[in-house]
């Protein structure tokens, strides 16, 4: 347990096996190895997903974290919306980035998972970053979006793949926000902000430490 906590706390870094991937300073988020690897399994189309996700992080490096929550959110958009019965032949799986892009599809919480994992790979604080669960109000369904905080008192930003426009949560009355997780906790929403803090964090969410054991696993590899 010491060890996964570890792991929450210094998740660009240990998640994925950061390093440089260019003279930039870009990270790796994905290496030669993964992507040999995926195209000997899956096929060209899915190792050049790979790589268009390696160049997105080294394109997207340095620039201004509103233009990166702009370039991360239309990237993984692209990817179709497949329930996890379909895709995964479960009622409910949360997939890795690489395992998203392999199948060009994924259901909320795979867009979500991956633009999280993915902005904080270019630097963006945890503080910053929110896997929300919110009640689709038109769609009568629960939904997960990923909120930014520019700062703690900021109205945050939505990034979402039903509305591709990024958009204040004061501009989504479609969504009622409900909790919110991140690698550091897990909050109770409060309107529009952060919330109060849940005794027992995200531990409680057990599909969320799934998902960090499968990187975990990954990154021993």
């Amino acid at each position: 347990m010491q060890r996964l906590i570890f792991w929450v706390g210094l998740i660009a870094l240990s998640l994925y096996h950061i390093k440089l991937a260019d003279a930039s300073g870009a990270p790796s988020v994905v290496s030669n190895a993964e992507i040999q690897k995926v195209n000997q399994k899956y096929g060209m189309l899915a190792a050049n997903r790979l790589k268009a996700w390696q160049n997105l992080v080294n394109d997207a490096y340095g620039k201004p974290e509103r233009l990166q929550l702009s370039m991360v959110n239309n990237f993984f958009n692209g990817a179709k919306y497949v329930s996890d019965e379909k895709n995964w032949g479960k009622p409910d799986y949360w997939a890795t980035p690489i395992e998203m892009l392999i199948k060009d599809a994924g259901d909320c919480e795979d867009y979500v998972i991956a633009k999280y994992f993915t902005l904080r790979a270019l630097g963006i604080s945890d503080q910053k970053l929110y896997l929300t669960y919110v009640k689709a109000i038109r769609l009568k369904q629960a939904h997960m979006v990923l909120t930014y905080f520019k700062t703690p008192k900021s109205i945050p930003l939505v990034l979402d793949n039903l509305n591709t426009q990024i958009r204040k949560a004061t501009q989504r009355p479609d969504l009622l926000p409900i909790y919110s997780f991140n690698g550091s906790g897990l909050w109770l929403a409060k309107q529009r902000g952060n919330g109060q803090a849940v005794e027992g964090g995200n531990k409680q969410l057990e599909q969320w430490q799934a998902l960090l054991k499968k990187l975990d696993k990954r990154s021993s590899s």
